[in-house]
This record gives C-alpha cells, sequence and structure tokens, in this order.
C-alpha cells in the first residue's frame, strides 16, 4: 500500500511529464493502427489527435515552466489547463463516438455520402494517377475492443487525462495531500 502511494505522489509531482508521455503513447497508438493496420483516420480521428498534441505542447510548456522560478506558482495553472484540454478531447471523442452509434448525423465531410471505408487498389490506382484520396466514414466502427470503438477508448482515456490533471492541479507536493 505505501508503494501505491509513493508511485501515485511521483505521478502528482511529476504531471506534466506524465501527461505529454500519455498524449505521445496515445498518437503513437493512433499511427500504429493507421501504419500496421491499415486504418486510415477520419476526420474526427485527426481532430482527435490535434487534442493531444496541443496537450503535447502545453505539456512541454509546463516542463520548461517548473524549471524557473515561476514553476510552483504555474504547476496548478498549467495541469488545469491540461485538464480542460483533455475534457475537451473526451467530449470530442463522445461526440465522435455518438456519429458512429448513429446517435446524432457527424460532420458532412465524412459521414453520410462522404468517404468509403478502407481504401481499394483502384483507389490507390486513382490517387497516384492525380486523383483526390478519400477520408474513410465518421460515422462507422472500423475497430473495437471490448464493445468500444477507438472513440469509445478515447473517452475513457481522456477523461482519466482530464480527471488526473485536475487531481495535479489540487495536489500539494510538500504535504501530500490535496489543496
Amino acid at each position: 500500500m505505501q508503494a501505491l502511494k509513493r508511485l501515485i505522489s511521483f505521478v502528482l509531482r511529476h504531471w506534466p511529464e506524465t501527461a505529454l508521455l500519455s498524449a505521445a503513447l496515445m498518437l503513437a497508438i493512433a499511427h500504429s493502427f493507421e501504419a500496421f493496420l491499415g486504418l486510415m483516420p477520419c476526420t474526427l480521428c485527426l481532430k482527435a489527435r490535434e487534442v493531444y498534441w496541443a496537450a503535447i505542447f502545453l505539456a512541454a510548456a509546463a516542463i520548461v515552466l517548473k524549471r524557473t522560478s515561476l514553476g510552483k506558482k504555474t504547476a496548478p495553472w498549467t495541469d488545469l489547463a491540461l485538464g480542460l484540454v483533455f475534457l475537451f478531447g473526451a467530449g470530442l471523442a463522445f461526440y465522435h463516438a455518438g456519429v458512429e452509434w448513429k446517435w446524432w448525423p457527424g460532420p458532412t465531410a465524412c459521414s453520410g455520402g462522404g468517404g468509403g471505408g478502407a481504401p481499394s487498389a483502384a483507389g490507390v490506382s486513382d490517387l497516384l494517377n492525380g486523383g483526390h484520396a478519400k477520408a474513410p466514414r465518421c460515422d462507422e466502427i472500423v475497430w473495437s475492443f471490448l464493445g468500444l470503438s477507438m472513440a469509445g477508448w478515447n473517452i475513457v482515456v481522456s477523461l482519466k487525462l482530464a480527471v488526473w490533471s485536475f487531481i495535479a492541479a489540487a495536489y500539494e507536493p510538500r504535504t501530500g495531500l490535496l489543496k
């Protein structure tokens, strides 16, 4: 139990670094699905990646600020900002999951009459001859695990990261307690 408390304290004291690594890992996973499984991202998937890039930028800025005289003053605010970025990402992922489950319509660019699933050999040939690639549809689930699509898992991870960010914003490293 003591080891768990030390681990939690370590994560909270080093939250910007943990958030940066977590966001980078999510991007690496997304790119791996694309590179190794051939699952091309739809428009909403690409928007979700932008959220993680924003989190990486913010976390990197927080890490730099942490090493200045402003570090103690800015840490709760940068942790709070990270929480808001991840919460926005969870909302975007929820919207995407709702589009996949047909709870509401998605953007016209990738739902309804938009792109069309996995690229075909004819489509690749057309692209090589100067044509345009069509993005996959946002309203189709192309991969799921334990009943959740990638957008569904993104909700879970983004909410987890948001909660940890908010806890880190309220954490007092000297006492090990929340403010």
